[in-house]
């Protein structure tokens, strides 16, 4: 019971923010493995509860017209690529460095959102075969990251579709959950064959999952780029934290 008390509302609160601005894996992830489990039970059962959460977020933003389908094929394909790469890498280099890298990135990317004009407002969109170019190779690059280490990868897909893509903020977000929702579920199959998943204890945390995500998608549909600023703040923070607790 105990157990259910410390994750539950934490994967609820991780749901609810990875809705509006990704990165609810920051918290939930830490949920688990505060609450005792073993490193890969947490992990496999994370990722079941989080993939719950997030099929009903990309549908409640599909429905509302919120994720390019002509669009995201190209950048799901490139993903898996991406992140089939990235876990390859990770399997050669420490991922030591890479934090080290990630200490001066994250600032970077914080000042910007909260100095600089990223998600003040849609930038002048480009031509649907340019914002594919840009968008399949944000997500091939982000994918690396994604199969490499992973935590925020939805933040950063936001960050750059919307900056570098001029993907609108409100496709962004969809543009991400649909995505994440592919990389996940290619996760999840691999987990539910390892037998590591704590599958109760799964479906009960993915219920309060879904809770958070369609309460999240909700909220930043009223909210748009004013609801995800500043989460998007708080989970860069949350993020560089934590990093800097793994290295010291």
């Amino acid at each position: 019971m105990i157990t259910y008390l410390i994750i539950c509302p934490m994967v609820f609160l991780a749901g609810f923010i990875d809705a509006i601005a990704g990165g609810g894996g920051l918290i939930s992830l830490p949920a688990y493995m505060f609450a005792g489990l073993p490193v890969h039970n947490a992990i496999a059962t994370n990722k079941m509860s989080s993939c719950m959460g997030t099929t009903i977020a990309t549908a409640k933003l599909g429905a509302e017209g919120f994720i390019p389908w002509k669009k995201v094929p190209f950048s799901i394909f490139s993903a898996i690529i991406g992140s089939v790469i990235g876990a390859r890498i990770a399997l050669l280099v420490s991922d030591y460095y890479f934090k080290m890298l990630m200490l001066v990135i994250l600032p970077v990317c914080a000042g910007y959102v909260l100095f600089g004009k990223a998600l003040e407002k849609d930038k002048e969109p480009y031509s649907f075969l340019k914002t594919t170019i840009l968008s399949s190779l944000i997500a091939f690059f982000i994918g690396i990251y994604d199969g490499f280490y992973g935590p925020g990868t939805g933040t950063f897909l936001i960050l750059l579709l919307t900056n570098v893509a001029h993907v609108s903020i409100h496709e962004s977000n969809g543009f991400t959950k649909a995505i994440n929702l592919t990389t996940n579920i290619s996760a999840l199959t691999v987990y539910v064959m390892s037998g590591k998943i704590i599958f109760l204890l799964g479906l009960t945390a993915g219920c309060f999952n879904i809770a958070g995500n369609y309460l999240g998608v909700r909220y930043f549909t009223k909210g748009g780029a004013k609801t995800t600023r500043p989460v998007m703040i708080f989970v860069l923070i949350l993020f560089f934290i934590k990093i800097l607790a793994e290295i010291l």
